[in-house]
Parts: C-alpha cells; sequence; structure tokens
C-alpha cells in the first residue's frame, strides 16, 4: 500500500461468490474503521436487507445499506440497495437510480466506481473482487486514470475469476492481490489516519 496517500475512501465491487470474499475483506475490520467503504454487491432486487443483515452478524464495523441523499460518514460500511444504481455526489451524498441497466446489472459497479472517481480523485481506493461478468473494469480504469489505487483480486483465487480478470486485462488494476492481502491493505488504512 502507498503510504504518501492519504485516502479518503474505499469503493468495492463484487458478484457471484462475493458474500464470502466479504467476510474476509470486513470481518476484522474495528467498530471505530476510519473510512467509509461503499460496496456494490450484484444481487436479485427482492433481497431486501439480508446481505446487510448477514454481514453485520459477522463484522464489528457498522453495516447498513444505502438511502437517497444520506451523507457519507467514516466509519460505515454502505451497501448498495437491490436494482438501484449509486451515485456519488460532489457533496458527498449519495444518489440512487433506476436507470438501465449497465453491463446487465443494477446496481452497476462501473456506475458506482466512475461517480467516486469523480469526486475523490487520487483519494480513492476502488477494489474490483470474484465474479461472473466485465462490471467494474471501466469503472475501475477511470479510478486509475484519476489518480486512485486500484486492486483486482487474483484471479486464480477468486471463486468466479471472471470479473477480476477482465479488469486485469483493461489495464485497470494497478495491484493483483489475494484477498488476505487486500484484507491487510484495507487494515493498514485504519492505521494511517
Amino acid at each position: 500500500m502507498p503510504a504518501e496517500e492519504k485516502y479518503k475512501a474505499i469503493v468495492i465491487g463484487a458478484s457471484a461468490g462475493g458474500l464470502a470474499a466479504l467476510f474476509v475483506l470486513l470481518s476484522d475490520l474495528p467498530e471505530n474503521y476510519s473510512l467509509p467503504i461503499i460496496i456494490v454487491q450484484h444481487r436479485y432486487k427482492d433481497q431486501k436487507n439480508l446481505l446487510e443483515e448477514v454481514l453485520q452478524n459477522r463484522c464489528k464495523v457498522q453495516i447498513r445499506q444505502v438511502e437517497e441523499k444520506e451523507k457519507i460518514e467514516n466509519g460505515v460500511v454502505y451497501i448498495a440497495p437491490p436494482d438501484y444504481h449509486l451515485f456519488i455526489e460532489q457533496d458527498h451524498t449519495f444518489s440512487l437510480s433506476s436507470d438501465p441497466v449497465v453491463s446487465y446489472s443494477r446496481p452497476s459497479i462501473d456506475v458506482l466506481f466512475e461517480s467516486a472517481a469523480e469526486v475523490y480523485g487520487k483519494s480513492l481506493v476502488g477494489i474490483v473482487l470474484t465474479g461472473a461478468n466485465k462490471d467494474g473494469a471501466a469503472g475501475l480504469k477511470l479510478i486509475k486514470k484519476c489518480g486512485g489505487l486500484t486492486i483486482a483480486q487474483s484471479p486464480a483465487e477468486a471463486e468466479y475469476p471472471y470479473m477480476p480478470q477482465a479488469a486485469v486485462d483493461a489495464g485497470a488494476a494497478r495491484l493483483v492481490l489475494t484477498l488476505s492481502e487486500i484484507k491487510s491493505d484495507i487494515l493498514e488504512l485504519f492505521f494511517q489516519r
């Protein structure tokens, strides 16, 4: 993890196999974690708050589903609601949209990543995890172009390697790491604040 940068937010995209990967990344974060973490996990629209509840039962850090116009706070893990695209606005609030699907998904990882890149620039960390489509590759590439830190889960380790491999193939990932290495980097950011 580059020590010279001070990061202000982390965005994570996951699809098939993502729940297990998110458990690994989030389960050891302290409840006073110092950055906001914003997640798009592809899921069915009828899943309501199930993902948040399952994660909260295994994690100390606060986890909640995003609400329209909610202000982004440090130390909260935000998860995009099912069937809505998630945008980050310049005033560091969220907005939700039911615009058409992007990369066969709503919420789309690319939509979140691209809006986050425009707001946070070089102070953003973007992470693409396991998944069975290419969502996230274009958004991760924009984060990299804006100077942010971009990470793809090692496709060799991912339960579904296609999504992180698409990010690697697009030249979007500055680092390709195992889940345990990504977890170490996320924990390290806590101590850099």
